[in-house]
């Protein structure tokens, strides 16, 4: 087993969530099976209760796992399944210990950060990467660790110690440290000081990076790069350059170009790791479409503008992984993304009087939108507000994709203006309302808040009769039963049901029971969705979530969604699978190469499977 960490250091949120999915997505296209975790150092057990103004999107996983947002892009860029395990917290881990002291593990023992806390950590990352997390069923080959936060801060001290013995745990020869840093550019002049002192501080703690990936507005100078080696104690090849570029599906193709492959190879003997032939074709499989997506996404020209109408605006990675299912999508309409930011609250009409200039802003977006999405959220604010976008979408036949809050908004709007149920609301936002269309779900515990939601993989099974007609069931390719991720507390009153589908609502997806509501869909409309699940949770940047697809495809024109329910087909993202002078660990065999099977939309999960 192989271990590349990933720490940072001058500021927080510099990257390194990307770039450690870089890292692994180009290990993957070696053939190399890759696994990661992601060190929080906050106290919190998950990420459940954090605010995502505070904290950016709760991700949730098969297993119901709460966690970080990182979790995402692994998932994204290295196409595996992930457990709650691969999070590791300060709050898990002094859980554990006391848990252990509570009976008796440690013999009467006075129980210390050091050795307990850090022995309790260097075992987590050893066990959790271990685990299989793809179809192979076999062991990993390489595990990625980011430690999250900024090196340097009080909270991360323990972690830190731990990765410093973790090196001698597994050998030198095993473990690999990845610092990212900041140089920054000041009158024009890039400056590699805010590095240098970054490294000290590493050195001091007893952490060496093998590389240091240097991020930047601009192109890194390479006088600054001799000079961050020179004083860093690493050589130039050894300091990777990532400057910002148009989007972060490039940064794979913008490390491999400075030869990571070689490098990290040549460092971690990754020659000496075993790979068959279907994986290794697999491999370059994987790097000829990821080189297709990059200049796909270079070529678009073609716009289709998509509205979100959201709490959680002012912070957009509350929103990360709903973004990338939209950009997924793009991509396969062969259209470039124009996304724009609407808090809901902004369309309410109080807003007309108390901030007329972002009122009239709001609507001005919201109406000349090609698409609407109502994304998750919590609380009554901005309710109204979404619920006055779900109308306008109805009413002017603009797709519309409601998302859990989505699919509860755009309910209730309907009960109100379409049934003529007076004070229609949910009993989450409004406990006396007359009509709670929305109600609590009565096997939760409603006085804890952390991992009591209906949280986790579900089955959504299609009502029979709808394959005639449905466009979301389409393109899931008619399947009877969908799996897909949860994370909702309220749903669908079922006393309700039958009157919202006998006045012109039908639901197409029910769970298990046929008691809760998964999917509807408006028949006579070019695309009005709303999925109480969370399919964002399962886009891939090569196998789009189907109701984002749908959402996209509606909104660039009629045509290109009756193309994709026609056949299902995604364009075939191709590029040319050669390298140039990187690192190769076995030579190319001359027997048949084995093909992956191209993904359509209609399978996420089949995505989330393959290696």
């Amino acid at each position: 087993m192989r271990y590349v960490a990933v720490s940072g250091g001058v500021i927080s949120g510099i990257g390194k969530g990307v770039i450690a999915s870089s890292t692994g997505l180009l290990l993957k296209t070696l053939g190399l099976k890759v696994t990661s975790i992601k060190i929080d150092p906050y106290m919190n057990i998950d990420a459940g209760t954090m605010s995502p103004i505070e904290h950016g999107e709760v991700y949730v996983l098969d297993d119901g796992g709460e966690v970080d947002l990182d979790l995402g892009n692994y998932e994204r860029y290295l196409n595996v399944t992930l457990t709650r395990e691969n999070n590791i917290t300060t709050g898990k881990i002094y859980r554990q210990v006391i848990e252990r002291e509570r009976k008796g593990d440690y013999l009467g023992k006075t129980v210390q950060v050091v050795p307990h806390i850090t022995n309790e950590i260097q075992d987590w990352i050893e066990r959790v990467a271990r685990v299989p997390i793809d179809e192979t069923g076999e062991e990993p080959d390489v595990c990625i660790i980011e430690l999250g936060g900024t090196v340097g801060d009080i909270e991360s001290a323990p972690f830190v110690e731990a990765l410093r013995q973790f090196q001698f745990r597994v050998g030198h020869e095993n473990f690999a440290l990845i610092h990212v840093s900041l140089v920054p550019v000041v009158s024009g002049e890039q400056k590699t000081k805010p590095t240098q002192a970054a490294i000290r501080d590493l050195r001091g703690l007893g952490l060496t990076p093998d590389f240091i990936a240097c991020r930047c507005p601009q192109r890194l100078e390479r006088s600054a790069v001799e000079k961050i080696g020179m004083f860093c104690h690493v050589g130039p090849d050894q300091v990777w350059a990532v400057h910002d570029v148009a989007s972060t599906y490039h940064v794979p193709l913008l490390l491999e170009d400075q030869k990571l492959l070689k490098t990290l190879g040549k460092r971690l003997h990754l020659d000496e790791i075993q790979i068959s032939d279907s994986q290794r074709a697999k491999g370059m499989r994987l790097w000829n479409r990821w080189q297709g997506l990059t200049v796909a996404h270079d070529r678009l020209f073609d716009k289709v503008t998509i509205v979100l109408v959201g709490k959680y605006t002012k912070v957009q990675d509350s929103y990360i992984s709903v973004v990338k299912s939209l950009e997924h999508a793009a991509l396969a309409c062969n259209r470039k993304l124009i996304l724009e930011w609407v808090d809901a609250s902004d369309l309410e009409p109080e807003a007309a009087s108390t901030d007329p200039k972002n009122f009239h802003k709001a609507w001005h977006a919201l109406c000349s939108a090609d698409g609407v999405i109502v994304p998750g959220g919590f609380g009554a604010r901005g309710t109204e507000g979404m619920m006055a976008a779900a109308k306008w979408a109805r009413e002017n036949k603009i797709p519309y994709l409601g998302v859990c809050l989505g699919l509860q908004i755009a309910v209730i709007e309907y009960a109100r203006n379409v049934m003529g149920l007076a004070g229609a609301h949910s009993a989450e936002l409004d406990e006396s309302t007359p009509n709670p269309i929305v109600l609590f779900m009565p096997e939760i515990d409603k006085e804890t808040m952390g991992g009591n939601m209906r949280l986790g993989l579900r089955g959504t099974h299609m009502q029979p009769g709808t394959e005639k007609w449905s466009k979301v069931r389409a393109l899931y390719k008619n399947q009877e039963v969908v799996m897909e991720r949860h994370r909702h507390r309220y749903e669908i009153n079922p006393e309700y049901v039958s009157k919202i589908e006998a006045a012109g609502l039908p639901f197409v997806g029910k769970d298990e029971t046929g008691q809760r509501m998964e999917i509807f869909e408006l028949q006579d409309h070019p695309y009005y969705v709303g999925v109480q699940y969370h399919p964002e949770y399962l886009t891939r940047p090569l196998a789009p979530s189907p109701p984002f697809l749908g959402l996209v495809a509606a909104a660039s024109g009629p045509q290109v969604l009756q193309d994709f329910l026609k056949d299902g087909s995604l364009p075939e993202f191709s590029g040319s699978a050669s390298r140039r002078g990187t690192f190769s660990l076995h030579q190319r065999s001359n027997s048949t190469v084995e093909e992956v099977p191209h993904i359509n939309p209609a399978s996420p999960r089949q995505l989330a499977r393959q290696g």
